[in-house]
C-alpha cells in the first residue's frame, strides 16, 4: 500500500471533519507559547521575562500532561479533554488579564503556569485514537498505524507553522493580546469539538477492554525516548527565542511568528514522506540518523546575521525535525502496553514541552547577554546531545522491540 493510499484509507475511516477539527484543536498550544513570550516581552521589555513566562507555561504543561493522559486512559478522552479545553481557554484569558493589568511579571509567570497545567495535548491524544480506529482493517493495520503516526507528526509540525504565523499576524494587525485571545477562542471551540467526537468513544471502549493488563509505563526505553523529545523541545524553544531576538533587532518583532513557521514547512513535507520509508530501515536506526541530521542542519544557525539569511537555514533544518519526532512517538507506541498508550504519548509530549521551557529560558538569558547567536548555540547544543542519546542508548531501544529488524543502513 502506497503512502497516498494509506492516507486516503485513514481519512476515509474517520471522515474529513475529524481531520480538520483535530488539526485546528492542536494549534492553540503552539500559539500560546509564542503568544505568551511576545506578550510578556512587549509589556516588560525583557526577553528573559518573556522566555521565563513562556517556559513556565511549557513546564506546567509538561508536568500536567502525563496526569491528564493517564486520566484519559481511565475515564475516556471525552470527559477529560472537554474539561481541559474549556479550563485551558479560561487560563489563557487569565494571562491576558494579569499582563494588561500591569501586575509584576512574576504574577504573569504564575498565571502562565496555571494555563499551561490545564492546556490539553491534542496531538498525542489523537495518536492514541488511531489503533482502535483501524482495528477492523486486518493485516493492513500495522501499515496504517505507521502512516497515521507520520500524518500526526506532520500535522503537529503544520500546527507549529500556522500557529506562530497566526500569532505574527495578530501582532502585526493588532497586538499580542489579540493573538493570545484568538488561541483561547480556538481552544474552547475546537478542543471541545475534538473531545466530543465519536472517535473518543471508540478509543475508550478499546482501552477498557485491555485495562486488565496495565503494564509498566516508564521503562528504560520510554525514558530514553523522553530524553530524545526533551532535546527536540529545546530546539523549538531556543530557535523561537533566537528568532524573536533577531527580528526585534531588525525592527520587525511581528515577523517572529512567520520566521519560526519556516521551521515547520520542511517538517511537514518530510513528515508526510516518512510513511514511505521501507520497513527494513528500523525505527531505532532512524532515530540515530535523524539526530545526526538535527545536529548537522542546525549548525549554520551560528553563522546567521540577518533575517534573509535565516530563511534557508530554518527551511532546511525542518527537514529532520518531524521525522525525528515521528520516530520517537512511533517507538513509544510500540514499546508501551495498549492500556497505557495515552499516558505514554502525553509523557513524550510533556518532555517536549519541558525541553521547550529549557530552551526558551536558557536562550532568553543568553540573548539578554549576547544577542541571537548565543541563543542559537543552545539549538546546536541540543542537536549534539540528541546524537549522544540516540547512539549511546541504541541497544536499549532495540531490546525493547524484539521484533525489530537489525539496524539498517540509510536507504
Amino acid at each position: 500500500m502506497s503512502p497516498i493510499d494509506s492516507y486516503r484509507h485513514l481519512f476515509g475511516l474517520t471522515g474529513r471533519t475529524y481531520i480538520v477539527v483535530a488539526f485546528l484543536a492542536r494549534m492553540p498550544l503552539a500559539m500560546s507559547q509564542l503568544g505568551t513570550l511576545l506578550l510578556v516581552s512587549s509589556a516588560t521589555g525583557s526577553y528573559g521575562a518573556g522566555g521565563f513566562c513562556a517556559g513556565a507555561l511549557a513546564v506546567a504543561n509538561a508536568v500536567g500532561a502525563p496526569f491528564w493522559g493517564a486520566r484519559a486512559d481511565r475515564l475516556g478522552q471525552r470527559r477529560v479533554v472537554a474539561f481541559q479545553s474549556l479550563a485551558g481557554a479560561a487560563g489563557l484569558v487569565g494571562i491576558l488579564l494579569v499582563v494588561n493589568a500591569g501586575l509584576p511579571w512574576g504574577v504573569a509567570a504564575v498565571a502562565s503556569a496555571i494555563a499551561g497545567l490545564l492546556l490539553p495535548q491534542i496531538g498525542p491524544l489523537a495518536r492514541v485514537r488511531w489503533r482502535p480506529i483501524t482495528a477492523e482493517t486486518g493485516a493492513r493495520q500495522h501499515r496504517l498505524v505507521d502512516a497515521a503516526f507520520s500524518y500526526e507528526g506532520a500535522a503537529d509540525e503544520a500546527s507549529f507553522v500556522l500557529g506562530p504565523a497566526l500569532v505574527g499576524l495578530g501582532v502585526s494587525l493588532a497586538s499580542p493580546t489579540a493573538a493570545l485571545a484568538l488561541a483561547a477562542a480556538g481552544l474552547a471551540v475546537f478542543g471541545t469539538w475534538f473531545a466530543l467526537h465519536e472517535t473518543a468513544t471508540v478509543t475508550h471502549a478499546a482501552t477498557s477492554r485491555t485495562s486488565g493488563a496495565v503494564g509498566r509505563l516508564m521503562t528504560p526505553a520510554v525514558v530514553v525516548l523522553c530524553a530524545a523529545q526533551l532535546l527536540v523541545g529545546t530546539v523549538f524553544g531556543s530557535v523561537q527565542t533566537g528568532t524573536s531576538v533577531l527580528a526585534t533587532a531588525a525592527g520587525s518583532p511581528g515577523l517572529t511568528g512567520y520566521f519560526h513557521a519556516l521551521l515547520g514547512v520542511g517538517s511537514v513535507i518530510a513528515g508526510l514522506a516518512v510513511a514511505g520509508l521501507p520497513a527494513r530501515f528500523a525505527l531505532s536506526a532512524r532515530l540515530r540518523w535523524f539526530a545526526v541530521g538535527l545536529l548537522t542542519l542546525s549548525a549554520p544557525l551560528l553563522l546567521v546575521g540577518s533575517l534573509p539569511a535565516l530563511v534557508p537555514v530554518l527551511l532546511v533544518l525542518g527537514l529532520t525535525v518531524a521525522p525525528y519526532m515521528i520516530t520517537t512517538f512511533t517507538l513509544g507506541e510500540r514499546v508501551t502496553p495498549p492500556s497505557r498508550t495515552g499516558a505514554a504519548m502525553t509523557a513524550l509530549a510533556a518532555a517536549t514541552g519541558l525541553g521547550y521551557a529549557v530552551g526558551a529560558a536558557l536562550a532568553g538569558r543568553l540573548a539578554d547577554w549576547g544577542g541571537h547567536t548565543p541563543a542559537y548555540a543552545v539549538t546546536v547544543g541540543a542537536g549534539a546531545a540528541a546524537v549522544l542519546v540516540s547512539w549511546g542508548f541504541r541497544r536499549v531501544l532495540e531490546r525493547a522491540q524484539p521484533h525489530e529488524a537489525a539496524p539498517a543502513t540509510i536507504p
